[in-house]
């Protein structure tokens, strides 16, 4: 598949094929000619994390200091080892990420560390904006710890997928306003005006 020229929402990436596998977009926002392109270098095709535009939503990194963090893990629901078999046959393997709600405050570094605890199925980890528009899309191999440092600039529920595991393995991050200094107690005394 050719680099696209311009945002793809999320409704996209799945008419693309992208819950059979069919991943190849390397680009996801338009830019006016010579700009930067929206994607910062891949650990390996297609994956990538925000880059260019999407940064003024959300800078992710490997490692850095970090405000707070959670752990997320991926969790088989009905799998060919454990069933039940009949779900499993219905709608193939069922998984899930746990949590699947995240709640962070805007320009608050959060590290986010995916544990996939399967041993014989990758998952992934694709990021959309509010508007359905793809920001990051990074793997989560078998038996391993993915950890990224998330700083999201813009308040709003933002929506990630397994896109190997649809419709079933997806969650929401609702980004907060920052939060406020405490207000003084009675006892202390308040500033003149």
């Amino acid at each position: 598949m050719a680099p696209l020229k311009k945002r793809m929402r999320l409704s996209q990436w799945i008419t693309a094929g992208i819950g059979l596998g069919l991943l190849g977009v390397t680009s996801m926002a338009a830019e006016a000619p010579g700009a930067q392109p929206d994607v910062a270098p891949a650990p390996q095709p297609p994956y990538y994390l925000p880059g260019g535009a999407a940064t003024r939503i959300v800078t992710v990194t490997a490692d850095g200091p970090a405000a707070a963090g959670i752990t997320v893990l991926t969790e088989g629901v009905a799998t060919k080892e454990t069933g039940p078999k009949e779900t499993v046959a219905h709608f193939g393997e069922v998984y899930t990420f746990s949590p699947s709600l995240i709640v962070v405050r805007r320009d608050e570094p959060t590290s986010i560390s995916f544990w996939n605890l399967q041993d014989d199925d990758d998952h992934d980890f694709m990021l959309a904006d509010p508007q359905g528009n793809v920001l990051m899309h990074v793997n989560l191999p078998t038996l391993r710890e993915s950890a990224f440092v998330f700083t999201f600039h813009r308040e709003g529920l933002f929506s990630f997928y397994c896109t190997l595991h649809q419709p079933a393995m997806s969650g929401q991050i609702l980004v907060l306003p920052p939060a406020r200094a405490a207000a003084p107690r009675a006892s202390e005394p308040r500033p003149r005006q």
